[in-house]
């Protein structure tokens, strides 16, 4: 009781104190009153009046300033009466900060009369370079900010087509508003009552906790699936060796009872021992005709056939619930099997029996549980597609009815409601891209247009939808046809493309790179770039890349200062010949991940659902694996010049 009355005069007049800030007069008036009769001292509060009248006259000498282009004048009061944390942490003092320094950059140039005095226009140009590569390279991956990093490097900013909009009569105005909210609102949350302040403060620290937990969260999610995709490639390799161990165990065997190995086959061993490409599945890396090489395979079981006559009818008029278990049952089938002959005959099983009735012609299909009202139901059902997908051989079966990538098609653009149902889509549409007749389909259904239009705004995308996105954007630009229908709308191709290249995700930048080195073949796109200045934009990130990106770059200014089309052109669409596509098989960790569903007690799920409720008779049956291409066609400085996957440009297939 002693502490609370010998602060009760200061807690007294924090209550009045804010009253009198909110504005509650007759409340105030109560309460001053009661506290008279009740004999309780009122704290005095410093008066709002002096801290006011210092507030508006630190207000009209930054706004005089601006107007006068007082660059040194303007800052000095700027970081003197701005709190560092609102001009460190808030993003609109950032952005604005950022336009103030352009502002006074090119001051001269708008208001001097005749040409400007050049001493004078190069140190406010040289001021704001060293402001860019300071506090304002914080906003170098902002695709807002990233054209006006070339400015100090323009000859004449008037008439470069990059910046026509600051030399226009509306943007000073414009500016200057900004700038006088915001020091209203600046100034007047300077007089906000102790009471207020001290709230917000014991709120502030529960909210960078929660923050940093859940900043920790997403590393610890980052790094499971780095950990995960390096299993899965590990798995691979030992499969490998166990293929390679295995012939080696038979020749030793063949030496000792006198037969002779030939120099040939060992070598070929060798080449499959130490190849970069040794990540062909086990079954394909073994011969099977040798004894002792089946007897060591024997450790990897085949799964037990199904009855896909009952499942696909389950999956038509099953319930929503029993839908989804059972697409997630067949997808797991998949992403969980050994790579090699049990992962074959699981596909083998699917595609014969067409699981997802892709030849059937009847109203109700399997396929169109991508159309299916629960929101459950068409996220599993895209994965299964997304998983088919991933495998050679699975593009193949989809690929043969042109209805499945239509409905993809339609389902990517009108999906609005889950995200990782558009992600798979999109993932399986961007392997799709592998297979040049499915390329054709994409490029007259104008699918470029589309992607073009939602890359507009990278920052809304998720990391999988970028990066997937400006791959399948790139595939598509290494068809003439393609190329043809960026120029159409060259001027956003190229914008969006410039925009790109720096954005914070690294992982788009091959993909980036290949699309700008493709459709600067273009006459047409070439002059577009010219116009818009690309030269200077890719020469910024020269200076800020790594030594791959920089060789790369190097590699698309010189497309774009050529004269001609290149000789070799790579792509055709006069020749839709298979051969060229990437064939093989990348199973993604990111096809499992979050899932929406989990059994209840006494509920059957996976496997177990399968083999319960779904066993059939035994019809495994192999079959032979069509050979990828031999060549490299891309050199290793070069931009992409042949389709690919994100995933298997990562795992490092060649282009």
């Amino acid at each position: 009781m002693g502490d609370i009355l010998a602060h009760e005069s200061e807690l007294l007049g924090l209550v009045k104190e804010y009253l009198d800030f909110a504005e509650f007069e007759d409340t105030l008036k109560t309460f001053s009153k009661e506290c008279k009769i009740k004999g309780k001292p009122l704290c005095k509060t410093v008066g709002g009046s002096f801290r006011d009248s210092k507030s508006l006259t630190i207000q009209r000498d930054l706004v005089t300033a601006f107007d006068n282009g007082d660059q040194k004048v303007f800052f000095d009061l700027w970081e003197e009466h701005i709190p560092s944390f609102i001009r460190d942490g808030d993003s609109f003092a950032q952005k604005l900060e950022f336009y103030l320094h352009i502002h006074f950059a090119i001051y001269l140039l708008k208001h001097s009369v005749g040409r400007p005095d050049k001493e004078e226009l190069d140190e406010k140009i040289s001021y704001f370079k060293t402001y860019l590569e300071t506090k304002g390279a914080a906003l170098s991956q902002t695709t807002e900010f990233l054209p006006f990093y070339a400015l100090p490097f323009v000859p004449n900013p008037m008439v470069h087509p990059s910046f026509k909009e600051l030399f226009q009569d509306s943007w000073t105005p414009e500016l200057k508003v900004k700038l006088e909210k915001f020091l209203a609102l600046i100034f007047k949350a300077s007089n906000t009552p102790k009471l207020l302040t001290i709230y917000k403060e014991s709120g502030q620290s529960n909210k960078e906790t929660l923050h940093q937990l859940h900043q920790q969260l997403v590393e610890a999610e980052r790094r499971s699936m780095t950990y995960l995709k390096r299993y899965n490639k590990i798995q691979v390799d030992y499969h490998n060796l166990i293929g390679v161990t295995a012939e080696l165990v038979d020749s030793l065997e063949a030496t000792v009872s006198g037969k002779m190995i030939t120099p040939e086959y060992l070598q070929s061993v060798c080449v499959r021992l130490f190849s970069n490409q040794m990540r062909q599945s086990l079954a394909h890396s073994v011969d099977f005709t040798r004894p002792g090489t089946v007897r060591k395979l024997k450790d990897v079981p085949l799964l037990p056939s199904l009855d896909y006559e009952k499942l696909k009818k389950d999956l038509i008029l099953g319930s929503d619930r029993l839908k989804a278990f059972l697409l997630q049952a067949l997808r797991w089938r998949l992403t969980t099997s050994h790579p090699g002959e049990q992962r074959e005959t699981v596909l083998q099983a699917y595609i014969s029996n067409d699981l997802l009735d892709c030849h059937s012609h009847n109203q109700r299909s399997v396929l169109q549980l991508l159309h299916s009202k629960s929101d459950v139901v068409r996220q599993y059902m895209a994965r299964l597609i997304n998983a088919f997908a991933s495998l050679a051989e699975g593009r193949l079966y989809l690929a043969q009815n042109t209805k499945v990538l239509r409905m993809l098609e339609g389902r990517l653009k009108e999906e609005d409601k889950d995200i990782v149902t558009r992600e798979n889509i999109l993932g399986a549409l961007q392997k799709f891209s592998l297979r040049r007749p499915l390329q054709t389909a994409m490029i007259q259904d104008g699918l470029i247009f589309w992607l073009v239009d939602v890359l507009k705004d990278p920052d809304c995308l998720s990391d999988y939808m970028l990066e997937y996105s400006v791959a399948l954007l790139m595939n598509l630009c290494l068809r003439s046809s393609g190329k043809n229908m960026c120029a159409k709308v060259s001027g956003l191709v190229l914008k969006v493309l410039s925009d790109l290249l720096g954005h914070e995700n690294h992982e788009i930048q091959p993909y980036v790179n290949g699309a700008l080195y493709s459709i600067l073949s273009v006459p047409v796109i070439r002059e577009e770039a010219r116009a818009m200045g690309m030269e200077d934009i890719l020469r910024c990130f020269i200076k800020e890349g790594n030594a791959e990106m920089i060789r790369q770059i190097e590699f698309i200014i010189k497309q774009l200062n050529s004269e001609e089309l290149p000789d070799g052109v790579l792509e055709s669409d006069d020749d839709e010949d298979e051969d060229d596509e990437e064939d093989h098989d990348i199973m993604e960790a990111d096809l499992d991940k979050d899932e929406l569903i989990q059994p209840q007690l006494g509920e059957l799920s996976g496997e177990k659902l399968l083999t319960t409720e779904y066993l059939g008779i035994m019809t495994n049956t192999g079959k032979t694996r069509r050979k990828g291409p031999a060549g490299v066609l891309r050199g290793g400085d070069e931009p992409l010049r042949r389709p690919v996957t994100p995933s298997g440009h990562r795992n490092g297939y060649p282009v």
